[in-house]
């Protein structure tokens, strides 16, 4: 066998990273539809988690972080990596999060669901949010509270009381559909929040939207626009929903 002369190939499309948990069914192919076509790579690692979603199983994710972003490619440049864990978000903390993934691969932005959540009411100027989660109260409640701030407030939460991933990525359509609704019930809402990655939510969020009049987005809508918005590249996503049609007007500056 003899040697066969061959070419690299120049860097191409931008590159991102998703740390998924190894228990959630859903955000792969939610991030991968809301990209599209687009040219960005999307490269995936899995980081331990167990079957049910409590306190203690977070903590011990934190420690398993670094390992999981380094087995992310090492070749590529990194635009942004995403986490895709709301509620381990809340209770590690953002910059927690975003020092750990740094540790095991450099990037130039960490995005977050929490932090990304964050910033949709406020580009969206959602003052009054209503809140949606899978999960049991000790984990949902504290995704709440973090939400609390002196422009934003939660009026109406629920949460289904879950602690089984499994069972999560196997919540209904029209279980999620009605617990929105009940959010919205008293009218105290300009938007709804439907939290948690493994919960289904890109084929409910344009119906909730025209039938309620308000603008509806999930976990992983709000991590994909953050890691696209961190790249540069708002306009490779895809889907019908108010955060994506939602241009701010130009401040004008007088002369």
């Amino acid at each position: 066998m003899s040697n066969f002369p061959y070419d690299l190939s120049a860097p191409g499309a931008p590159v991102m990273g998703l740390i998924v948990l190894q228990t959630d069914e859903t955000i792969e192919g939610d991030i991968l539809r809301l990209f599209g076509d687009s040219a960005v790579r999307i490269y995936v690692s899995r980081v331990r988690a167990g079957a049910a979603v409590t306190p203690a199983m977070i903590a011990q994710m934190a420690l398993d972080l670094p390992e999981a972003a380094s087995m992310l490619p090492q070749s590529p440049r990194y635009a942004a990596v995403g986490y895709g864990c709301t509620s381990g978000t809340t209770l590690i903390g953002v910059d927690q999060v975003a020092e750990l993934i740094r540790s095991g691969r450099r990037t130039d932005a960490v995005c977050d669901p929490l932090s990304a959540a964050r910033s949709v009411c406020a580009h969206l100027g959602i003052c009054r949010l209503g809140l949606v989660s899978p999960y049991r109260a000790d984990v949902a409640q504290p995704v709440s509270d973090a939400f609390e701030t002196d422009d934003l407030r939660v009026t109406r939460a629920v949460h289904f009381g879950e602690e089984v991933e499994a069972n999560v990525a196997r919540i209904t359509a029209d279980s999620v559909m009605a617990a929105a609704r009940e959010v919205a019930r008293q009218g105290d809402v300009d938007g709804i929040f439907l939290s948690c990655t493994n919960l289904r939510t890109l084929d409910v969020i344009g119906p909730l939207e025209r039938e309620l009049g308000l603008p509806v987005f999930g976990s992983n809508l709000a991590l994909a626009w953050s890691m696209a918005r961190a790249a540069g590249l708002e306009s490779a996503l895809n889907g019908d929903f108010s955060l994506l049609r939602f241009q701010r007007p130009e401040v004008l500056v007088s002369g």
